[in-house]
């Protein structure tokens, strides 16, 4: 009798192995996380860390005004792992602790002018080990790319967008 397997790579984990970004300080932030899962083991952790691999698609930015409607507890440090950009049509900025990857020079001015805190991920570890009174969010990613995925336009039970500027006179029907 021989050994199965197969089995035990249908059941692989699906999770990131190693970081595919050279940047040293997203590198230095994995390893510090990777450390903390390992020794703290809290599920913020573990949630950080997988969202750290993600690549830059998966971490689409987020605007300061879905932050402030995110904002319900005003004593919770919101959590992104992504970057924060600046929302001009917001007029009144409430006050807020963000904690994010990077902010744009405009998002971090605004945060800060209305009483806030902008800090970063290690900031936050150095303030805050466990990960305890904050709240995770994350921005939705809805790329105008994927509109194009699927089947192809004009095929029955298709609903991808095909690729012109004039839909109207597309020559992607049947």
């Amino acid at each position: 009798m021989g050994i199965d397997h197969r089995r035990e790579s249908k059941h692989r984990s699906k999770a990131k192995k190693r970081l595919g970004s050279k940047n040293m300080y997203m590198r230095l932030l994995v390893k510090l996380f990777k450390f903390l899962v390992r020794r703290a083991g809290t599920s913020f952790h573990k949630a950080v860390l997988r969202r750290l691999m993600l690549s830059n698609v998966q971490r689409p930015p987020m605007s300061l005004s879905r932050l402030a409607r995110l904002a319900k507890d005003k004593t919770k440090t919101l959590v992104v792992v992504s970057t924060i950009t600046d929302d001009e049509r917001m007029l009144d900025m409430p006050k807020m602790n963000v904690c994010a990857l990077r902010f744009t020079l405009g998002a971090r001015q605004r945060i800060e002018k209305a009483g806030g805190v902008a800090m970063t991920l290690d900031q936050l570890i150095t303030r805050n080990p466990k990960g305890s009174n904050v709240h995770l969010v994350r921005a939705p990613h809805r790329r105008e790319a994927l509109t194009h995925f699927g089947r192809a336009p004009g095929l029955p039970g298709a609903h991808t967008r095909p690729y012109t500027n004039n839909r109207a006179r597309s020559n992607e029907g049947p």
